[in-house]
C-alpha cells in the first residue's frame, strides 16, 4: 500500500493550493505579494566514455544551476523591492552599492487552507538582478492593477524540515 499523502491529515487528498503563500524577507511578510515563480534547478549531464568501454556514452551528474526567481507585488507604499533593488546598484554611483547587506536569505512558506504554514523553503545568498518600479501605465484601462516586480538571482534553495505538516480541523 503507498504512504498517505498527508500523515497527520489522513482525511486529506487534495494537494495544497498555490494561492496560499508568503515570502519573507528580513524577516518581514511581503505586503500585497501576487505571483512568484517556480524554485527550479538543473543539473546537467556530463557524458563520457572510457577508451576499453563499449560504444556507448555514460552520462554522471556535472554542476547544478538554480533559475532565478520572479516577485510581482500589488503596487503599495511597501519600499521593500525598491530598497533591496537600490542596494545592488542606484543612481548614486558604485560607491553607494552596498556590498555587504544586498544578498539576502529568504523564506517561502506554502500555507494551508487555514493560514497555516505547511511547507517552507529558504532561498540562499539571493539578490535582486530587475526590478520593475511601475507597469506600462494606460488611462484607457480602469480595471487594471499596478505590479511591481524583482528577479532574484540566488545560490540554491533548500526545504526546511523543521515545518511538519500542521494539523488541519
Amino acid at each position: 500500500m503507498a504512504a498517505p499523502l498527508f500523515p497527520v491529515n489522513t482525511h486529506r487528498h487534495d494537494p495544497y493550493r498555490t494561492f496560499k503563500f508568503q515570502v519573507v524577507i528580513d524577516g518581514k511578510v511581503v505586503a500585497g505579494l501576487k505571483k512568484m515563480t517556480a524554485l527550479k534547478k538543473k543539473t546537467e549531464p556530463v557524458k563520457w566514455r572510457a577508451s576499453n568501454d563499449p560504444s556507448h556514452e555514460r552520462v554522471m551528474p556535472g554542476g547544478t544551476s538554480y533559475e532565478p526567481v520572479t516577485l510581482e507585488q500589488g503596487l503599495t507604499h511597501d519600499p521593500v523591492f525598491e530598497n533591496w533593488a537600490n542596494l545592488v546598484n542606484n543612481i548614486e554611483g558604485d560607491a553607494a552599492m552596498s556590498l555587504k547587506n544586498f544578498r539576502k536569505d529568504i523564506i517561502v512558506n506554502m500555507l494551508n487552507l487555514q493560514g497555516q504554514v505547511a511547507i517552507s523553503y529558504k532561498l540562499f545568498r539571493a539578490w535582486v538582478s530587475d526590478f520593475q518600479a511601475l507597469p506600462d501605465l494606460d488611462a484607457g484601462t480602469m480595471n487594471s492593477i499596478g505590479i511591481q516586480t524583482i528577479t532574484l538571482q540566488h545560490e540554491g534553495w533548500q526545504r526546511d524540515a523543521s515545518v511538519g505538516e500542521p494539523t488541519e480541523s
